[in-house]
């Protein structure tokens, strides 16, 4: 007997979706490749041709199946985790920050714009402001009825059409309204057109005037030069800073690497280090204390509800409740219920406690908000814990002649926390960089009268959320760094918590 096998045409379905997948992969590439190559980042460039070459050559041959399956993940493990981390290591050992964000030339250029002036003779324009891939540009109409578009660049010639002496239209720029003008009105008095000895600056939103630098760079000196007092700040490329004899700085100023400066300053500096170690201390006692009381209320809920009771899964439903709530408006909610005035914890129990007006008040509240919100998680995982130990192994110990609470000490609790301890270890450093459990409370307060760069609650998180944009200027290089101790502060803990895990789980194993 012989059988014949026909092999069909086969669905064109799964090629389809590959060739369209792979398509609008590589535009996606090139979308992403002409921003890179504009400014020139060609190690970047290499990289995005590297990965979209080694997309192509796993998804187009019919062998590597398994890496089908893990270069996506790994792909984005590299863009979302790793990529982030390395950039945030490699900003610590810098001076990025205001005043420091780009090149020696770019901070030259500021110099020059900030000290333009408009003096006797001084070419004015027609303003319209107009943007370009979000950028401001002015596009001016001097008296003789020229046009031309300034830029950070530079002033360029350009076909502007021009009705009644006002610019009403420009290719490849969008002009704004006076309204929408306004709205970016600091923007545009800040921003400058370099010319020559001077820039192109608005006075107001509607004229421009062609101004003198009253400060100039002199390459002969690597310095800025006043022209009225004479004088100089001479450029020190340690720092990134044009510094005058007299130690005074110009704010503009340049990126350079610092070396260490930013991890020792955090260890050194005594205006820094007291904060850091006292956060730190305060951190740990958070995250500690989170995990226990959270913890301790969650398995005291399991336990309670393990056993057979009347309307257990409707009392379980009650006690998941605060885990399904959004977080963020819950932590509002419970900064308003610990209100001194109309707060709904004083109103209850008849007191005047001005929670987050006290140090040791304000930490009470939020381990108290934390408690609340973090029990459900535990309560969850406990529950399915208790469910998987095995009845035989507590009934040996009843026999045994073992109380309730020896039960629970030599036998239930050592098994839970074999299973317990890894999602213990990620609570901790979870909530060692919980921002919004006291950004959205007490915002790290109370702060002492004379120093509001460190409150009573701050985590070193929300420490260096102030440091990097806080009211009193970015420190983004020094952010970083205090990141990086974080990182590694994390990373120890963790790594002695697993091993202690493996050792629990080879004694009862």
């Amino acid at each position: 007997m012989t059988t014949t096998i026909q092999r069909g045409g086969g669905s064109l379905a799964g090629p389809t979706i590959k060739i369209a997948l792979l398509g609008a992969g590589l535009a996606l590439a090139i979308a992403a490749a002409l921003p890179l190559v504009d400014a020139q980042a060609w190690g970047w460039l290499a990289v995005l041709a590297a990965t979209t070459a080694l997309l192509f050559y796993v998804y187009l041959t019919p062998r590597r199946i398994a890496a089908k399956y893990l270069v996506p993940g790994i792909l984005f493990l590299l863009a979302f985790q790793v990529v982030p981390v390395l950039y945030t290591a490699s900003t610590a050992f810098t001076n990025y920050g205001d005043g420091h964000r780009g090149s020696k030339a770019d901070a030259i250029t500021a110099v020059q714009g900030a000290s333009v002036k408009q003096v006797p003779g001084s070419a004015e324009y027609d303003l319209a402001v107009a943007t370009r891939e979000g950028a401001i540009v002015f596009l001016l109409v001097d008296k003789t009825g020229a046009t031309f578009v300034g830029d950070g660049t530079g002033l360029h010639p350009a076909q502007l059409t021009v009705e009644g002496g006002r610019i009403v239209a420009a290719d490849g720029y969008t002009l704004l309204s006076l309204g929408e003008a306004n709205l970016r009105n600091d923007d545009i008095l800040a921003f400058s057109v370099p010319t020559g000895e001077g820039a192109v600056r608005a006075s107001g939103l509607t004229r421009a005037y062609n101004g003198q630098a009253t400060q100039f760079y002199d390459a002969a000196c690597d310095c800025v030069t006043d022209r009225g007092t004479g004088k100089q700040w001479k450029a020190d490329n340690d720092s990134g800073s044009f510094v005058a004899a007299d130690g005074e700085r110009l704010p503009q100023g340049w990126k350079v690497s610092v070396g260490l400066s930013n991890f020792t300053r955090v260890l050194t500096d005594s205006r820094v280090s007291g904060h850091f170690l006292s956060t730190l201390a305060w951190n740990f006692a958070f995250a500690v204390g989170s995990v226990l009381v959270t913890f301790g209320l969650g398995l005291g809920c399991a336990l309670a509800l393990n056993a057979k009771l009347r309307g257990r899964s409707f009392y379980r439903v009650l006690l998941v409740l605060p885990y399904a709530m959004p977080s963020f408006a819950m932590l509002l909610v419970w900064r308003d219920m610990f209100n001194q005035q109309f707060g709904l914890v004083n109103r209850f129990f008849g007191i005047d406690v001005d929670w987050f007006g006290q140090p040791w008040t304000a930490r009470l509240a939020v381990i108290l908000v934390q408690l609340w919100m973090g029990y459900p998680y535990m309560f969850l995982v406990a529950t399915g814990a208790l469910q998987a130990i095995p009845k035989e192994m507590t009934e040996a110990a009843t026999i045994d002649g073992a109380s309730v609470l020896q039960r629970f000490r030599q036998v239930t609790l050592p098994l839970l926390l074999v299973a317990l301890t890894p999602l213990l270890i990620a609570s901790f450093a979870f909530n060692f960089n919980n921002f919004n459990a006291i950004y959205l409370t007490t915002e790290g307060g109370p702060f002492p009268p004379d120093d509001s760069t460190v409150g009573a609650t701050d985590l070193l998180i929300t420490y260096t959320y102030r440091l990097a944009f806080g009211g009193s200027g970015a420190q983004f290089g020094f952010a970083a760094a205090i990141s990086v101790y974080i990182f590694a502060i994390v990373a120890v803990v963790s790594l002695i918590g697993f091993r202690r895990s493996r050792k629990q789980e080879e004694v009862y194993s």
